[in-house]
């Protein structure tokens, strides 16, 4: 089934002589359930797309559809609740609330939508993140690894449609970003959860069932590694 449907988009920064086009034409499909790798060199559009899959900036043309939902589409109130409710973000430097706890910030989405917490379903993420611990500690007292630990189970605990994660361990060591990545391919395969990683690491996308390639605003490579 898919899950994400992009068409033709197209991003372009300025006006004029100065206009930079940061996407140009980008279309491609992602099945649900599949972790897709996105690479490119800086500059090369990777970041954007992200945003745009996101519903986090608009394109300049082109559509975006979630479980066929035309994103764009939507009125910005009803896009920031979409986005709540539908996509988990995940970020490199983790963008938690400096004044709220471990369990506040996992179900900071959950709050500002007024939904209930299913204490079953935040249970379990805090028994696989590893932080039963520190749900009452705030993000200045956790190292780096517990931070983006707290991150995923914030774009985790809606349920999303999709978790899209940008350089999720560019800010963390080695050992750290193998269990980031190794967290996050288990939430994909034991709970068939569509990923979509940008990433510089090599080895991180080589985990990955398919890679796609942006250079200049385009899809350079789009490869199938595994079904």
């Amino acid at each position: 089934m898919e899950i994400l449907k992009v068409e033709h988009l197209c991003k372009t920064y300025g006006s004029g002589e100065t206009a930079v086009r940061a996407l140009d034409d980008v279309s491609f499909t992602v099945p649900e359930g599949q972790f897709l790798a996105i690479i490119g060199p800086s500059g090369s559009g990777k970041s954007t797309l992200l945003h745009m899959l996101g519903g986090v900036d608009r394109p300049t043309s082109g559509r975006v559809y979630v479980n066929d939902t035309d994103i764009y589409a939507l009125n910005e109130t009803n896009l920031a609740i979409f986005r709540r409710r539908q996509m988990g973000l995940i970020y490199q430097f983790y963008n938690l609330i400096p004044v709220l706890n471990v369990e506040e910030n996992i179900n900071l989405p959950l709050l500002l939508d007024g939904q209930k917490i299913d204490r079953s379903h935040f249970d379990e993420l805090i028994r696989i993140l590893g932080l039963g611990d520190r749900l009452g500690h705030l993000p200045n007292q956790l190292s780096g690894g517990q931070q983006q630990r707290v991150s995923i189970g914030r774009a985790l605990a809606n349920n999303p449609a999709i978790v899209l994660a940008d350089e999720p361990t560019g800010n963390l060591d080695s050992k750290n970003s193998e269990d980031i990545v190794s967290l996050l391919k288990m939430f994909n395969r034991n709970y068939r959860q569509t990923l979509i990683i940008i990433t510089h690491d090599e080895k991180i996308a080589l985990q990955a069932d398919r890679i796609i390639a942006i250079e200049d605003g385009s899809i350079a490579k789009d490869e199938v590694i595994r079904q």
